[in-house]
């Protein structure tokens, strides 16, 4: 089946690759390519700082893409859409400037053991310097959360709840909303990271009960170097500052300063506008192709490569049994093989895949598995690719000499 979107991705064109590393970065398409290049030929200054009209396109530039985003999730205005470089640091700056000021000894923290180590490290920190006690939600090993396990975990004493919208392992759903009803009854405050959930699905903070969400534009067809954070203006208001210096201040004396208000006083420093400008159009190009397409597509060709394993008495994938509960993700191992030999072979057939432990090695330990290899679907693959895909792991045993 043709896929008309294929043909706006210019990496396509010549270098003959299967790509299946999306969940890890996704592939740009020309409106966005060209986006950058725009901003640098045409609105290319300093935004917020100029009164001269160069700077005042940039800064048109930069807030519209502000705008463009709270629309996209569903935030109450744009002063709760902070610009920051990814997923981490948007944590991060959650962590240093509101978990470091909120929480104390005794106090809980819950997350979950398949988190990506962004939002783990985080919240250990956290912990450490607070005297708060993290502790973790787990799973089935099709990564589904029992009510006994959410309810056993978070508590009255629970103060911040931290969960991925959607595994980068499992590439399960998880179920944010009933685990945020019951944080919030219980007087916490629910952190989402949406890096893996807002290129393939509509996320919307209000109807997940987010209070903070982060995302990556990188994952969502946008440059590298731009992220974004989402929090109740409520908090942001309380909260300090997460780096000090230019642009996020109001006034400045040799004794001390005042800093601005929402939401500039946590973008310090020059930004990346050209990033938030093209991220507007990552934005505008994945509405334009539509959440039915791309959940069409995934679903579709993860069923093709689940129907394909089954055959593989050697290949054994991790998470539900049901294609259509992975979001395009398909980790796996192959008996006798490890990942890095897996990869390095797929990648001299130029199909392009993940190996190690994705940057969630707890999970892995949790599940008794050192590392997996992953397969991750976008909105611009088609079945060629998971064809070359599988035939390429058909090859894997065969090459290193364990037979078929």
């Amino acid at each position: 089946m043709e896929n008309r979107f294929r043909g706006d991705f210019p990496i396509f064109e010549n270098s003959g690759v299967h790509y299946l590393d999306s969940a890890a970065t996704t592939q740009r398409p020309r409106v966005v390519i060209a986006a950058i290049n725009e901003f640098y030929e045409k609105m290319n200054a300093n935004p917020l700082r100029g009164l001269y009209s160069l700077s005042m396109s940039a800064t048109d530039a930069y807030e519209e893409a502000r705008e463009r985003v709270a629309k996209f999730i569903g935030a109450k205005n744009s002063r709760e859409i902070i610009f920051t470089r990814n997923t981490s640091e948007s944590l991060n700056l959650v962590s240093y400037s509101y978990a470091l000021n909120n929480l104390k000894e005794g106090d809980e923290i819950v997350a979950t053991v398949m988190e990506h180590h962004s939002n783990m490290l985080p919240w250990q920190f956290a912990a450490r310097r607070t005297g708060a006690v993290l502790k973790y939600l787990e799973p089935d090993r099709e990564g589904h959360f029992s009510d006994e396990e959410i309810n056993s975990k978070i508590t009255d004493k629970t103060r911040l709840v931290a969960i991925g919208h959607v595994s980068n392992v499992l590439g399960c759903t998880n179920p944010v909303r009933k685990i945020a009803d019951i944080a919030h009854s219980r007087g916490a405050v629910v952190v989402v990271d949406a890096a893996q959930s807002a290129p393939h699905m509509r996320v919307d903070v209000k109807e997940l009960g987010a209070d903070f969400l982060a995302f990556s534009g990188h994952k969502l067809m946008a440059p590298f170097g731009i992220g974004v954070l989402y929090g109740r203006e409520e908090l942001l208001t309380e909260m300090e500052p997460f780096n000090y210096g230019g642009e996020m201040i109001e006034t400045v004396k040799l004794e001390g300063a005042t800093y601005a208000e929402l939401p500039h006083k946590f973008e310090a420093g020059t930004v990346n506008a050209a990033g938030a400008y093209a991220l507007m159009k990552a934005i505008d190009y994945l509405e334009n192709v539509g959440f039915d397409f791309i959940k069409e597509t995934e679903e579709r060709l993860t069923g093709l490569v689940f129907e394909e394993f089954a055959k593989l008495p050697y290949a054994h994938i991790l998470g539900s049994p049901r294609p259509e509960e992975h979001c395009g993700i398909v980790s796996f191992t192959i008996d006798g093989v490890h990942p890095h030999d897996i990869s390095s072979i797929l990648d001299g057939d130029n199909v392009a895949i993940r190996a190690g432990h994705h940057c969630a090695e707890p999970l892995h330990v949790f599940l008794g598995i050192p590392s997996t290899a992953r397969a991750s679907i976008y909105l611009y693959n088609t079945q060629e690719d998971i064809r070359a895909f599988i035939d390429s792991i058909k090859n894997v045993r065969g090459i290193l000499g364990y037979g078929s």
